[in-house]
């Protein structure tokens, strides 16, 4: 089942390589050896020009690939979610691929469960057990 998607394949390599100490090190290097420059080039603008851009150019890259990562990321716990929902005997299957409803549906769900925590906790201050499986 698997699929090739090239830019998917890219980020993945690239953001593991980046979330290595060896990529922060170089990182820390460059801008040591960037500073360490300062005076040879008289802390001229194109000095600092140097910098300022190679940054921006570097943040600008990054925001599209953790926003990739995250993506993914957030698409397998919900994968994982739905699979436990599932599997889980007695959980109610309507919340099965819940972040896909619109928000006044999520509000709905999110009203009923915060009603039944309330009540579970009004339960626990009474010396009540709250362990109990109500429909929302």
């Amino acid at each position: 089942m698997k699929r090739t998607d090239s830019y998917g394949d890219i980020a993945k390599r690239v953001s593991r390589w980046c979330g290595r100490q060896t990529t922060f090190l170089l990182a820390i290097a460059i801008i040591a050896l960037w500073i360490v420059t300062g005076p040879l080039f008289g802390f001229s603008d194109t000095w600092q020009l140097v910098i300022n851009t190679g940054t921006t150019i570097v943040t600008f890259l990054m925001v599209f690939l953790i926003q990739n990562t995250q993506n993914r990321d957030t698409a397998a716990i919900q994968l994982k979610l739905d699979e436990l929902i599932r599997a889980t005997k007695g959980a109610h299957n309507a919340l099965l691929d819940l972040e896909e409803l619109d928000e006044a549906a999520l509000d709905q769900f999110r009203a009923r469960y915060e009603l039944l925590a309330s009540d579970a906790r009004g339960r626990l201050q009474r010396g009540e057990a709250d362990t109990d499986t109500p429909e929302p």
